[in-house]
């Protein structure tokens, strides 16, 4: 069993592990630029055998282990960045700074994944190959994976790739996957729709587009579900109407934002076209005139079938209580770890982090400002970041 006493050996970096998360989330830190969070997994880090890489164009960073042998090559994936919000949570280590907080885990990722560099840097002389630990800021919509792709810290591409990600929604220690489409790519939608103001009191003389804009709205959600298969989930979800200034005036124009989710890149492709063709045919019925564009933003986080059955040998010889579940669904939410996805074979597992005992279902999620991590957990994903290493080097996708 090639995990056996992986999580004894990540169970003897608890203190660090925990430790480093607790010294990440007290200082947050936004988008591409996590320069403290950076030198924080530097300092802890200082004494081990890596190679680091780093690129012009944020903060990440790509930190090289080489075996003792050649071999093949996997990267472990932790993401720094925080949200822009007040944390609620009254914790001891809680948010330093005002309308910053970890609530999304990416503390806990990035301290598991230095966890699991300690760990197989540890056993180095067993390993036959390379792993190549990716501290990635940007996560929460500044395509940070994609900057660091486009800098070349990850060529040459690894062989495999692999992400955890906490989930406070699920039993303590559980590990859950499945293959295919894991999370949705995430799209943003902006329409405007463009009349002729007036009065209000003579709509026939205005053209009003705030009725037109409404009409859109409901259109796309009948779209959805009438041109596209229930079999495959699309989301589009108007976040935003903006238009007019007073109770008897009739605006120029209304403008809307929204997102579309999608699992896959020709059903992605297809939503586009027909958001599209909608918002423009609805409004030239009505004598006005719709502009449409759409932001691209993360592709669909896809998991190959041979990484979802690696992660499940290695969450099933880890043990405990329940684990490993394979997810039943996608979640529409997105992930930019998709698109290390795009180019290296590979998965995103989620690791439940509640506490023992509790009702884990009423948890409060991610981007709640009162989302807390049981930390005794965070040795058991350390440990299964290292065994998916461990056993993709040893027998590749056998």
């Amino acid at each position: 069993m090639l995990t056996e006493n992986l999580l004894d050996a990540a169970k003897g970096e608890e203190a660090a592990i925990i430790a480093l998360r607790r010294a990440i989330h007290a200082e947050p830190e936004l988008g591409l630029e996590t320069p403290r969070t950076l030198a924080k997994v530097k300092d802890a880090l200082a004494d081990l055998p890596l190679e680091w890489r780093e690129g012009p164009s944020c903060t990440g960073a790509v930190a090289v282990l080489k075996g003792a042998e050649a071999g093949q090559s996997v990267l472990l994936r932790g993401d720094m960045d925080a949200l822009p919000m007040d944390e609620h949570t009254g914790l001891d280590f809680a948010s330093t700074i005002p309308g910053r907080m970890h609530a999304c885990g990416h503390d806990a990722h990035t301290a598991m994944l230095a966890g699991a560099a300690r760990i197989l840097a540890a056993q180095q002389d067993r390993l036959a190959g390379e792993v190549q630990f990716m501290f990635q800021p940007g996560e929460e919509g500044f395509h940070g994976a994609r900057f660091m792709i486009e800098d070349g810290l990850l060529d040459p591409l690894p062989d495999a790739a692999f992400a955890l990600h906490v989930w406070p929604n699920a039993p303590h220690g559980r590990i859950e996957g499945r293959s295919g489409a894991m999370l949705a790519s995430a799209d943003m939608l902006e329409i405007t729709v463009k009349g002729k103001g007036g009065h209000a009191s003579m709509p026939y003389d205005a053209i009003d587009p705030v009725p037109v804009a409404a009409e859109i709205v409901l259109a796309l959600q009948a779209m959805v579900t009438r041109r596209f298969a229930a079999s495959e989930a699309s989301v589009i979800t108007i976040g935003k109407i903006e238009g007019g200034s007073n109770n008897n005036i009739i605006p120029d124009q209304v403008y809307m934002l929204g997102t579309m989710r999608n699992l896959s890149p020709e059903r992605r492709e297809a939503v586009k076209a027909a958001v599209v063709d909608v918002a423009e045919n609805i409004a030239r019925a009505h004598r006005c005139e719709a502009q449409v564009t759409i932001t691209p933003g993360f592709p669909p986080t896809i998991n190959d079938p041979r990484a979802v059955v690696l992660g499940e040998k290695v969450a099933r010889e880890l043990g405990g209580e329940e684990p490993w579940a394979t997810r039943p669904a996608p979640t529409m939410g997105a992930e930019d770890f998709s698109y290390v996805l795009e180019k290296v074979p590979g998965a995103m597992f989620f690791l439940g982090v509640a506490a023992e005992g509790v009702h884990w279902q009423g948890c409060c999620g991610l981007h709640s400002s009162r989302m807390v991590v049981d930390e005794s957990v965070m040795p058991k994903g350390a440990a299964f970041l290292a065994g998916c290493v461990r056993n993709f080097l040893a027998d590749g996708w056998a």
